[in-house]
């Protein structure tokens, strides 16, 4: 018996499932072969080539400069703020499918404030701390070193919604020329399947966080993929058997398995507030969320804005980014849809042909 089955039917079963060697083509062969060694072998390719330096340190925060491939012509620098999770090396993934490196060689100058990794030490972090300790600082510094008199900050997913919160606080206080956002949620009314999951009725948030600090990562990434179980994972190497002798969708296909298989820690604190002020609460958009005591109104925000939506995002719901195009009170007030997802909005060939062209354009028409 071998789990509750007869063994001789079990070998039997197995034996009618065997196909005779004529009925395997040795192309077949050759690709089996091929995806084992992608799946199994091969070394992750290498990211976030475009060369850049540390100009600012705090705790494990560092602030990166962009080394210029060509002769800077926008005289606004950009000041990109990524999330509290993942790796902000998404913005620059890999040669010829970066959106840094493609700014930088458009003649933007480029900054980037990456969080680094949140030890246990950092677990009491919250968001106010982030935008209260750090991006202003950050800010100072590229304008300093850039020797500018104003900047743009570039905000993705949740470090789309600190940037939006920092621009509405600090707006009358530096000089924000445009505020650009990609995937950033605004309103947290309808957020698909997490407003199911994170009910603050069944969501044992305080548990969570006082039992276990900081979030491991692999919760977060485990829930992103239930949005759409199937294809995250045994859609995703299908998706590679069919394009195996295609280098370039192979190439594709490893940075992305690094990058999502490579997060980090949500810091305790932050993420108790993330869950209750955002997803359960709904206060930034309702006009009742305070940082450090201060009120945050998105009316306040003036500075010239790009609001990036992806139709096919299953991560935030389009109509969480749409509201915030109706409360600020920028004249330069874009809302730009595009037909993609919540991570290929920055990466892969549709972004590369038209959202880098897109955004660069729009940052040199509004930075005069």
């Amino acid at each position: 018996m071998s789990n509750g089955v007869p063994t001789a039917s079990f070998e039997q079963w197995i034996e009618t499932m065997k196909l005779p060697e004529e009925a395997v083509l040795p192309q077949d062969l050759e690709k089996i072969k091929r995806f084992t060694e992608v799946v199994t072998t091969e070394s992750d390719p290498q990211v976030g080539q475009t060369p850049k330096e540390v100009i600012w340190t705090k705790n494990k925060s560092k602030l990166y400069h962009y080394a210029p491939h060509a002769k800077k012509t926008n005289k606004v620098p950009i000041l990109f703020i990524y999330a509290l999770i993942n790796r902000s090396y998404i913005l620059d993934l890999y040669p010829g499918n970066s959106l840094i490196e493609y700014l930088v060689n458009d003649g933007h100058d480029v900054y980037l404030l990456d969080w680094g990794t949140a030890g246990h030490e950092d677990r009491h972090m919250k968001i106010d701390d982030y935008i209260v300790d750090y991006i202003p600082r950050a800010a100072k510094k590229v304008l300093k070193d850039s020797g500018a008199k104003e900047l743009t900050i570039y905000g993705y997913c949740m470090g789309g919604t600190m940037s939006t919160i920092f621009t509405s606080l600090y707006n009358d206080i530096l000089p924000i020329k445009n505020l650009v956002l990609m995937t950033s949620p605004t309103d947290f009314e309808d957020a698909g399947l997490y407003t199911n999951w994170l009910n603050k009725d069944t969501f044992q948030l305080d548990k969570m966080v006082d039992t276990l600090g900081n979030i491991p990562f692999e919760m977060i990434d485990y829930g992103n993929r239930l949005l759409s179980p199937i294809s995250n994972s045994l859609g995703t190497y299908v998706g590679l058997a069919s394009r195996i002798e295609n280098d370039n969708a192979v190439l594709t296909w490893k940075l992305m398995q690094k990058w999502l298989n490579d997060g980090v820690p949500f810091p305790g604190e932050a993420y108790r507030q993330w869950i209750r002020d955002f997803y359960q609460e709904n206060k930034l958009v309702k006009g009742e969320l305070a940082v450090r005591g201060q009120e945050v109104k998105l009316s306040n925000i003036k500075a010239n804005l790009l609001n990036i939506c992806a139709t096919r995002d299953n991560i935030v719901q389009p109509e969480q980014i749409k509201a915030l195009n109706k409360q600020v009170s920028s004249k330069v007030n874009t809302l730009h849809e595009v037909p993609t997802g919540h991570v290929s909005v920055c990466t892969g060939r549709y972004a590369q042909k038209e959202i880098y062209p897109f955004v660069s354009k729009w940052l040199k028409d509004h930075s005069k």
